[in-house]
């Protein structure tokens, strides 16, 4: 949990350091609504926004939406198209974004920004790849190639993680005078940071207030996080006073859950407890600041805390999302406290306008995990009732949870029952060691058919792996099958013959 949380934390901070690179200063971090947008509502038929926010499958093309907006007459105006790219930017809808994009630049109905082309540039390092984005940025003209472009290049390498061409591109900058933001040397940190170099991160911080730059809360938060990872927790408070005592920072809720989660790592409780309050007061109706505090106290066991910040949440923010009620019901199970976890589960289930099964897989892992499964099924079972389809993950939970208690009969029923919805989800990727657990029993307890039949089902799903294929060749000698097909299909697949196959293959002669 606590690694999550710094990653949220940091991943937060290089977000809105990317934005700023990009002349974004801000974004909407909500939930957006999943019901199809109708273009003959009277506010849609207004704003182009609510034409396309609702678009959330990101393989929708947004492009028919603008073109028939300019159909009917509309203007087109480009603070609205740029905070469209913004709020799609902030939800992950990277392709549409860059639809959004690329149509301002194309059609020439509005101003094209060299700050535009930055986000541009950004997006299309994120869609298509390094190699597309470096190919837009040599064919722009030296003219168009400002800081900003600059800017928006080193962040695409930087998250792709290429240490070389970042540096690289960071010596050019500096030759050309573009060294002079701390957004330029916070791209050099998260560079240092996700590539396990944060041990090179403070002597970046030092190298910025010897140029004359002032560092920026994310780049004092950057370097508390390396001092953080290293447990150099003395260093880590050092520069935490030296942030709060410059007037121009506001300090956000943000870095004093990082220092706080350090000290709990640390087991030092009375200080972590000391720098959860100081984050509380800058939580304000910051609803992921909320989440965190839960989450932190859950950690300490304090479900007093929790309870009472749950319900400052309640009251200081509009509205509970999915995200806020997966929080508290993941606290509500780390502690044990399952059938409080139930009645959460029902609140929101009468309360919510988006229904995620990633709400109630909360409580069914929660149940999995305290050997509780026939409970989870129950639960699983009554909203089926209700008419909700689940996801193949919430049937994959019961499935693990049943080969857990080896109940391999019940296992098998909740995997073909996820197996039933996988076309839905696609994305779904089963855990290949409750797969092969599966077919072991299948392989023990029922023919050979049951077991291709199975193993063909996931096919398209997870490959297959030697120890799959070693259940298969023993099932087909139980079965008295040739196995010379199996093998051929091992060796397309790239997987040698090693010595357990052997031994399963010298079992046909004991057998003949």
């Amino acid at each position: 949990m606590a690694s999550r949380i710094i990653f949220t934390i940091l991943k937060r901070s290089r977000d809105l350091t990317t934005n700023a690179i990009l002349t974004v200063r801000s974004y909407s971090t909500g939930s957006h609504a999943t019901s199809s947008s109708s273009s003959s509502s009277s506010s849609s038929s207004r704003n182009l926004f609510l034409r396309i926010s609702p678009l959330g499958d990101p393989s929708l093309s947004v492009v028919p939406v603008l073109d028939q907006w300019v159909l009917e007459g509309k203007k087109v105006k480009t603070l609205e198209l740029q905070r469209i790219v913004r709020d799609l930017r902030a939800r992950r809808r990277y392709r549409q974004a860059l639809e959004v994009s690329e149509w301002m630049s194309c059609k020439g109905l509005c101003s094209f920004s060299p700050g535009d082309r930055a986000v541009q540039l950004d997006l299309i390092g994120r869609v298509h790849g390094l190699d597309s984005a470096e190919s837009y940025f040599n064919n722009l003209s030296d003219q168009d190639k400002i800081d900003k472009i600059y800017g928006a290049l080193l962040n695409c390498y930087v998250r792709e993680g290429y240490v070389d061409k970042s540096l690289s591109h960071v010596q050019k900058m500096k030759d050309m005078g573009f060294a002079f933001s701390p957004l330029f040397y916070n791209d050099i940190m998260c560079l240092y940071t996700n590539t396990g170099q944060i041990e090179k991160v403070p002597d970046v911080l030092s190298e910025m207030k010897e140029n004359g730059v002032s560092p920026d809360q994310f780049s004092y938060r950057i370097c508390i996080n390396s001092y953080g990872a290293r447990s150099d927790l003395k260093s880590m408070e050092k520069v935490l006073e030296e942030m709060e005592s410059i007037p121009n920072i506001s300090m956000g809720w943000a870095t004093y859950a990082m220092v706080a989660n350090y000290y709990i790592k640390a087991s030092m409780h009375e200080k972590a407890l000391v720098y959860l309050k100081k984050c509380e007061e800058k939580v304000n109706k910051d609803a992921l600041g909320y989440n965190n505090l839960i989450s932190f106290y859950a950690s300490l066991g304090n479900k007093d805390e929790m309870m009472r910040l749950w319900g400052l949440e309640k009251s200081k923010c509009k509205r509970q999302i999915n995200r806020d009620y997966i929080t508290m019901l993941g606290s509500l199970v780390k502690l044990g406290e399952l059938e409080e976890s139930e009645k959460l589960l029902e609140e929101w289930e009468s309360s919510c306008y988006c229904f995620d099964f990633r709400v109630p897989n909360t409580l069914l892992i929660g149940y999995s995990q305290k050997g509780l499964i026939e409970k989870a099924e129950a639960i699983l079972r009554r909203i089926v009732n209700k008419g909700k389809t689940p996801t193949p993950n919430s049937w994959a939970i019961l499935a693990s949870g049943y080969v857990d208690k080896q109940d391999m009969e019940k296992a098998f029923e909740c995997m073909k029952e996820a197996l039933a919805v996988w076309a839905e989800n696609k994305g779904w990727r089963p855990k290949a060691t409750v797969i092969l657990s599966i077919l072991n029993w299948l392989s023990d307890n029922g023919d050979v058919e049951e077991v291709e039949a199975f193993l063909s089902s996931f096919k398209t799903i997870v490959p297959l792996d030697r120890e799959m294929y070693h259940v298969l060749i023993k099932a087909y000698i139980k079965g008295g099958k040739e196995v010379d097909g199996l093998l051929e299909s091992m060796k397309a697949d790239k997987i040698d013959e090693n010595e357990e196959t052997k031994t399963i293959l010298s079992s046909r002669q004991e057998k003949s």
